[in-house]
């Protein structure tokens, strides 16, 4: 039996708010309820977090399992790399329900979960800039392997009917059924990956216990695999590509040994003080017998990772208390 896991997460598109905490003016949820988890059974993570403006459920915030740097990253619109913590920032998990403002924006939305973060977790922090390990991602030697996407009016034959627009989407909490292809990987309905990079994670309950992954994209430009692979790596990734066309992605490899939220599941482990990104990649993937990140770029886009160093805008936290004051 194999489990299909499709990833989703909440991503606040907004600039950053000022960092000021508590100010009296700032805006606060109505009613906000924060508790410790109840812990999962063994080899199981799953992490909730729907609801706020621009969600089908704009008056509602509904977090389970989540981690502060988890909340954080979407208070202050940063990567968990930019975030520099307690070793703890990972491990501990809460459940938060709270009351949104009718009318409220996505900034005050930002400033809502920042002030939550200060009265409730004492949190305080300070803004710096490092010079860190990055990657960009280049060409290989021998070229790109890309396919370059075909525009749907031209694929179409002149006078046929054009192909029905693909359903409307779900809910992030709600399920998500896919088919099994011939190769083991879940296959993405028609419509879907057209909207950005989706990626797909595979449990293997009965080989090896390990993790597969694929992402999929359709007439997506280059810059959209750098979301999923700063995620993935837990460092900055940086275009140098120069390649402009729009493109159909198909991306498989194996998990082990990345410094990101896939890499480290389940479950995940802390993360060292002041060392945001962790350490280097793995060179091979035994466990799933699969490639690793690094060469599935080489060998099925003809793409490469190269390290780096660049600046990168950090908070580092001076203050978080680990439990929470009073309801």
């Amino acid at each position: 039996m194999r489990r299909v896991m499709l990833c989703t997460g909440l991503i606040i598109l907004t600039s950053c708010a000022a960092l000021g905490q508590g100010a009296a003016e700032s805006p606060t949820f109505e009613v906000a309820s924060v508790k410790p988890a109840e812990p999962q059974p063994p080899g199981q993570m799953r992490i909730r977090m729907s609801g706020g403006p621009g969600t089908p459920d704009p008056g509602q915030l509904t977090y389970t399992n989540v981690s502060l740097k988890n909340v954080m990253m979407n208070a202050y619109d940063v990567k968990g790399y930019q975030i520099n913590g307690p070793n703890w920032l990972d491990g501990e998990r809460f459940d938060i329900v709270a009351k949104i403002p009718q009318g409220a924006t996505k900034e005050q939305f930002q400033q809502m979960l920042q002030n939550l973060l200060a009265e409730r977790f004492k949190l305080t922090l300070h803004h710096e800039t490092k010079e860190l390990p990055m990657y960009a991602l280049v060409v290989g030697k021998g070229g790109p392997k890309l396919k370059e996407s075909v525009e749907e009016d031209a694929a179409t034959p002149q006078g046929a009917a054009a192909p029905p627009l693909p359903p409307p989407g779900r809910d992030e909490a709600g399920p998500v059924r896919l088919k099994m292809g011939a190769d083991g990987m879940p296959q993405l309905p028609s419509g879907m990956g057209k909207n950005g990079m989706i990626t797909m994670m595979m449990i293997d309950q009965h080989g090896s216990g390990g993790m597969r992954v694929r992402m999929m994209g359709k007439g997506q430009p280059i810059s959209a695999l750098l979301e999923p692979l700063r995620n993935q790596l837990g460092r900055p990734v940086v275009d140098a590509t120069n390649l402009k066309a729009k493109y159909d992605i198909t991306l498989d490899y194996a998990p082990d040994g990345l410094n990101g939220p896939m890499g480290m599941m389940p479950p995940p482990p802390p993360q060292h003080d002041g060392a945001p990104g962790g350490g280097g990649p793995m060179a091979s993937a035994p466990d799933m017998g699969g490639p690793t990140i690094f060469t599935a770029l080489q060998e099925q886009l003809g793409l490469k990772l190269e390290q780096r160093k660049g600046p990168v805008d950090l908070l580092v936290i001076d203050r978080l208390e680990k439990v929470p004051t009073e309801n």
